[in-house]
């Protein structure tokens, strides 16, 4: 299983995003909410969900109403994250239409901490803050929190990234097909386009799917991707971005990649035919393989760590649940959001559902750590991404960060395509960039 919004973000965000609005402000009235709080009281809490975030499918609710006999869970789902956000936007303007609990994703998170941050509880304010601080990594709690401390939500799941390979190219190649000494092979990006030009020499063939694989994960090992410190877009002066344009560009220049439009329809008949041998993967991007490939695939692909992961690692996808602060139910809500998504629920999350958890103590618990794919040659997932996760840094994010991607992405399309030359196609990127964000 895959959270599949993860991929619809992927399509859907640079919409999302593109949204903003101006902030809006909610009423505050948690002092007297809380002092009025009867905990048993029979209650109905409404959650506000997009793509698939699997607490139903993994029993949560019904564990939770179990414990809580006088709440009642009411889901209301969108399927595609765009939808979704715009219509939580509509709402947030209007004060008005807001679920209990509020599904946030990492493509639009930073829009919400910035302009609607005053819409949501203040988990920081909680009187078991500290407690709640340490269930998260550290760079999960940040990407949540504004410049004043303020945390709008807490996390759900991440997703550490990894490199999945196909076992049976490489052997055609004469490539090695242990993990760990691939993982050794390709310690830096450097390294990993060294062992992609041998598979090229050997084949004639693309050894990864597109530049924006690595573009798109190779960014964030950087100090900073698309902003500083206070979220204002930087791309033109991102030592993330000059790096990570370095490896893509190469790639793209040599014909190192099959330069396919991720979640294309192109993109996801690769899988099947051996269009490429590597793919940069965050946790949630095996059950996407393993539902393109189907039973045919299982044992062709294996998992080593992402270059560079052993000192800088990257970080793909997740969310966070809010509530409302406007909301009639907020202390109900404020339950349920500290129960969901607390260590022992992350890893029910993870072996139920396959959501990697956002919390080190999720992350470190047997279950987690000890867990292997049978899909993926029995790769040991849970400590490859569990390792991923811990060395994952924490840079800046704002909202315009897809749409400055999707900048850089065209632009490496365009040399891989084209011809375009990389310092010509660099300024391309600039220039969209800076259109996007209304430069």
């Amino acid at each position: 299983m895959f959270h599949s919004t993860r991929a619809k973000t992927a399509v859907g965000a640079a919409l999302a995003v593109a949204l903003l609005t101006a902030g809006c402000g909610g009423s505050d009235d948690s002092s007297s909410d809380a002092a009025d709080y009867d905990p048993d009281a029979p209650v109905t809490l409404s959650v506000g969900l997009f793509g698939t975030f699997d607490f139903d499918n993994a029993g949560l609710y019904d564990e939770y109403m179990e414990l809580h006999p006088n709440v009642t869970i009411e889901q209301n789902n969108v399927a595609q994250s765009a939808a979704y956000y715009k219509s939580l936007q509509t709402r947030l303007a209007a004060g008005s239409g807001l679920d209990d609990v509020q599904g946030l994703e990492i493509g639009f998170v930073a829009d919400v901490v910035q302009n609607h941050a005053d819409a949501f509880v203040d988990f920081a304010a909680e009187d078991n803050a500290d407690e709640l601080e340490g269930d998260f990594y550290d760079w999960k709690w940040g990407q949540a929190s504004t410049d004043d401390g303020k945390v709008i939500g807490l996390g759900t799941d991440a997703g550490p990234q990894a490199m999945c390979f196909r076992k049976d190219l490489f052997a055609a190649a004469g490539l090695p097909t242990d993990r760990a000494q691939l993982g050794e092979m390709w310690g830096t990006w450097d390294q990993y386009l060294d062992v992609a030009r041998q598979y090229k020499t050997a084949t004639n063939a693309a050894f990864v799917d597109s530049p924006a694989s690595i573009f798109s994960s190779s960014v964030y090992q950087g100090e900073t991707a698309y902003n500083d410190e206070d979220g204002n877009p930087i791309p033109e002066e991102s030592d993330g971005v000059e790096s990570a344009w370095g490896y893509a560009s190469q790639a793209a220049e040599e014909g190192l990649t099959a330069n396919l439009s991720q979640f294309g329809d192109e993109w996801n008949a690769a899988f099947s035919n051996g269009a490429f041998a590597t793919i940069a993967c965050p946790a949630w991007m095996l059950g996407y393989i393993n539902s393109q490939m189907g039973d045919e695939g299982a044992g062709l692909w294996d998992v080593a760590p992402l270059p560079g992961s052993s000192e800088s690692a990257s970080n793909w996808g997740g969310s966070w649940l809010g509530v409302p602060s406007s909301g009639e139910n907020v202390e109900a809500a404020k339950d349920l959001v500290e129960w969901l998504t607390a260590p022992e629920q992350q890893i029910k999350m993870f072996t139920e559902a396959a959501h990697f958890p956002s919390s080190p103590e999720a992350a470190e618990d047997p279950a987690v750590v000890n867990a292997t794919n049978p899909y993926f040659s029995d790769a040991p997932t849970g400590q490859i991404f569990g390792e991923s996760a811990a060395n994952i840094q924490r840079t800046p994010i704002g909202p315009y960060d897809t749409q400055i991607q999707e900048a850089f992405t065209t632009a490496l399309t365009d040399i891989a395509s084209n011809g375009t030359s990389p310092d010509d196609a660099f300024q391309d990127a600039i220039k969209a960039s800076e259109q996007a964000i209304g430069g």
